[in-house]
């Protein structure tokens, strides 16, 4: 399956018209890192197939046609730019938590712990009973099963992974709760009039997106959408913790705001938002922002014709659609890292080389954003756009294998700093990857550079 043959698969799966994919121009091929999985197709199609959205709705307003062009090395460093992310020509934040990571457990299964936010970690520490730190950690799982573990852990909010094979995953109910979905799914939820485009200079130029996520997927795929003319507004709550380097790597091109949804005046603030949007994407645990009172429904009477994007971890159905989750837990849960470990012939979970799930989610949110925005131009309506990690890891999966893959060289450093740019922005001057998607006639870029949370009113421009 040729990277080409992906785009065309994602394409179908929105609604695409068909003649747009003579636009596409790709070059490159697997590998291009070192994994058995194909995660530089899934990058270079993820990323190929929002950009040749963005044209597609470009030429709605415009009526221009213009090519859309993807490196297949390029994408595959967008993949990991939270990894390639420098302040002032120095290292960035670290990312990760002390004790998160891989443990063995007292029957031999593995386990893997997300502990980068601080509630997290210290459920995990109390559950264990034990010191904040990884010898005392490991010395406590031994005296648990893994599956055991997971399950006590999933119960209490914790977020945790059992590594299972990929055979085990496929025999999961939540996997076969998932065998037929795709990884973006487009719903009509709403009446409205259609609503067309004014001419505009960039494909999303006036088109208003609040982003109400966290860590990288949902944020990617804001940050995309601002890469092509969007005004997006990041809503955090002063309240809530977030990981610094990763507000500095997916902020570019956002205003950002707080509102505290706990109260009354929060949530007014947000409707008032809500009421002059286009696009509204969360990643808020499952139902717990229909609590707060902006279901997709309820979204939809606020603002009719919203289009309303949904991120979750495993999936909208099944007995996992409640159950929190990263992209680390997600490779783990889902037999990923069982396969990439049993290609390198080493024990204990192997991740993927990049965030893939994650950075391929991003995308898939920013693709199915501009579908919806499409399909409200063309038919009218309310649309509600739904993704997770685990629908989106079951599309990976399907891309098939690299022969040899995971003895494939890193990246040599020169070319990994030919995608490289800077820019100033409100922690310093940043160096971050350039765009992979290279639109002829309207160039991607981040009009506003990444501030800290907080730093805009909540109004629009």
């Amino acid at each position: 399956m040729t990277s080409g043959s992906v785009v065309q698969d994602l394409w179908e799966t929105i609604g695409g018209r068909a003649d747009a994919l003579a636009a596409l121009r790709l070059t490159g091929a697997d590998p291009v890192l070192p994994s058995i999985y194909r995660v530089g197709a899934a990058a270079q199609a993820s990323i190929a197939a929002t950009g040749l959205a963005a044209a597609e709705l470009h030429r709605l307003r415009t009526g221009s046609e213009q090519t859309v062009s993807v490196d297949m090395r390029h994408a595959a460093a967008e993949f990991r730019s939270e990894r390639l992310l420098r302040v002032d020509g120095g290292d960035a934040p670290e990312l990760w938590d002390a004790i998160a990571g891989t443990y063995q457990c007292g029957d031999g299964r593995w386990v893997r712990l997300h502990t980068n936010f601080e509630h997290h970690r210290d459920g995990v520490l109390r559950m264990l009973d034990c010191d904040n730190d990884r010898a005392s950690v490991a010395e406590a799982l031994r005296a648990w099963k893994g599956a055991d573990f997971e399950e006590e852990a999933s119960n209490r909010g914790l977020v945790v992974a059992l590594m299972r094979s990929r055979e085990e995953w496929r025999a999961h109910p939540q996997a076969q709760a998932l065998t037929d979905i795709p990884p973006i799914l487009i719903k009509r939820i709403g009446d409205a009039p259609p609503e067309g485009f004014d001419p505009g200079e960039r494909p999303l130029s006036g088109v208003r997106v609040l982003d109400l996520t966290r860590i990288i997927a949902g944020p990617t795929g804001g940050r995309a959408l601002a890469a092509h003319g969007a005004t997006v507004m990041r809503v955090s709550s002063p309240y809530l913790p977030s990981i610094p380097v990763l507000v500095m790597e997916t902020g570019r091109g956002k205003l950002s705001t707080h509102l505290d949804l706990e109260s009354d005046a929060g949530r007014a603030g947000l409707e008032r938002l809500l009421g002059d949007a286009d696009v509204f994407i969360q990643g808020y645990r499952p139902g717990g922002i229909a609590e707060r009172g902006f279901s997709p429904e309820r979204a939809a009477e606020i603002r009719p014709g919203i289009v309303y994007v949904t991120l979750s971890a495993y999936g909208h159905g099944g007995p996992w659609a409640d159950k929190r989750g990263f992209d680390s837990l997600v490779q783990t849960a889902t037999g990923m890292n069982h396969e990439e470990a049993r290609a390198a012939g080493v024990e204990g979970p192997k991740p993927m080389p990049c965030q893939a799930l994650d950075h391929a989610s991003g995308y898939f949110i920013a693709l199915g954003a501009i579908a919806g925005l499409l399909r409200r131009a063309e038919q009218g309506g309310s649309w509600h756009v739904r993704v997770a990690l685990a629908t989106t890891a079951r599309w990976l999966d399907g891309l098939g294998r690299v022969s040899d893959g995971v003895s494939c060289a890193e990246p040599p450093e020169d070319e990994t700093a030919a995608y490289l740019t800077t820019s100033a922005s409100g922690f310093g001057t940043l160096t971050h990857t350039r765009h992979a998607a290279l639109l002829s006639e309207t160039p991607a870029r981040w009009e506003r550079p990444s501030v800290p949370l907080g730093t805009h009113a909540p109004v629009w421009p």
